[in-house]
């Protein structure tokens, strides 16, 4: 009983735990949002922003996602009518999916959905959907601590219907369902997001499931989108590291790892870098570049990195160059601007050098300055060979 009795102290301390964690804007857009329901509809914070608030994690601008239960007889479209009648602030409704998009005082933006049941009919693939209670919507999470909610109140309650409360304090990833990963691939690259992100460890039932993610993985769409969210983490070596730890490296192309892990050691790394360095390491680039919506960002900046192209220190270009290929020497190639410091002219003869140097590094045949000079010098000597005046 003593232990039954101090988990329902550490519950009932999450709710105010949560609520002091949001700003006084966010606390008082969602008071005031538990308001226009008028009683009408019950809804929730949920999502990242109550789990990120449990963790301690610091995060000045949560994103908000309210689900509504419209057993009541509220809509998501009347609830976010009300909302904007009331702020004179606007709102975007989305018919097909019966959500909306509410924008705050601050210019942010809210997601206000309705709470609903999901089958699998078809692994991978979109789940039906059907109107369900808050308690239905949380049970169809992915795991145990992104399936709690913050009731807004006096006091505020901490819903946690799967026991992800635990699952925190663990520090543990738990799948909610025993074919969680199986109706749902694109769960385990999730997963080793938050892992990485949040210093998560996976539960055994999680690590039980990720063959049956691997077997699933070329038939849910949702995989790619997850991995294009990957390359946008702070970190993207820490995710693929606990997909190789679990098994699951294979959904990342091959030496992969090792790239990221240098880039991971470069300050101020974006994620252009990342995706450059994984097309680099992919058996068909075009085929990844088109399925993470990449666009021509990456593909560009790798070949300018593999070319042998100048690029000042601290350019992308050069520290790509550098993860890429660290046997290959790290200096500033002559430029034209040396040779005319140096007494060269202008003209055809300049362009003739500054082309002798460029086939020179191709070739690898220099890997300094002072080799760049020493081959201006020879190319100089030879019979037929331009002068510098």
């Amino acid at each position: 009983m003593a232990t039954n009795r101090q988990h329902q102290q550490e519950k009932d301390a999450a709710g105010p735990q949560v609520w002091a964690a949001l700003s006084p804007a966010d606390r008082a857009f969602l008071q005031a949002l538990h308001a226009d329901a008028a009683g009408a509809g019950e809804l929730a914070l949920v999502g990242g922003a109550v789990r990120d608030a449990l963790l301690g994690v610091p995060n000045a601008s949560p994103d908000l996602d309210i689900v509504l239960d419209t057993s009541g007889g509220l809509s998501v479209g009347e609830l976010a009518r009300r909302y904007s009648a009331r702020s004179s602030l606007p709102h975007t409704y989305h018919p097909q999916f019966d959500n909306a998009t509410l924008t705050l005082p601050d210019g942010r933006h809210a997601d206000l959905i309705r709470a609903r049941r999901e089958r699998y009919p078809v692994p991978g693939q979109r789940p039906e959907v059907a109107a369900g209670t808050l308690l239905d919507d949380l049970w169809r999470r992915d795991f145990g601590l992104n399936a709690l909610a913050l009731r807004p109140g006096d006091p505020p309650a901490l819903l946690d219907p799967a026991g992800g409360l635990d699952d925190l304090q663990a520090r543990t990833l738990r799948p909610l369902h025993a074919r969680s990963l199986h109706e749902d691939a694109s769960r385990l690259v999730r997963a080793a997001r938050l892992a990485g992100r949040l210093d998560l460890r996976a539960h055994p039932e999680l690590l039980r499931q990720v063959p049956d993610a691997l077997a699933l993985a070329n038939t849910t769409p949702r995989l790619w989108a997850e991995l294009g969210l990957l390359l946008h983490e702070a970190h993207p070596a820490r995710a693929a590291r606990q997909l190789a730890d679990w098994g699951a490296g294979d959904l990342l192309p091959g030496g992969l790892l090792p790239l990221w892990e240098r880039l991971e050691n470069t300050p101020g790394a974006a994620a252009d870098l990342y995706a450059a360095a994984l097309l680099h390491r992919a058996a068909q680039p075009a085929r990844w570049a088109e399925r993470l919506g990449l666009g021509h960002g990456p593909e560009r900046l790798l070949a300018r990195a593999l070319s042998a192209a100048p690029f000042p220190a601290g350019s992308p270009e050069r520290t790509l160059r550098r993860v890429l290929q660290p046997e290959r020497p790290d200096y500033e190639p002559l430029q034209g601007r040396d040779l005319l410091a140096a007494g060269w002219a202008a003209g055809p003869a300049l362009g003739q050098a500054l082309a002798e140097l460029r086939r020179q590094r191709e070739a690898g045949a220099v890997s300094s300055q002072a080799e760049e000079w020493a081959t201006l010098r020879e190319w100089q000597a030879r019979p037929g060979g331009s002068r510098s005046s």
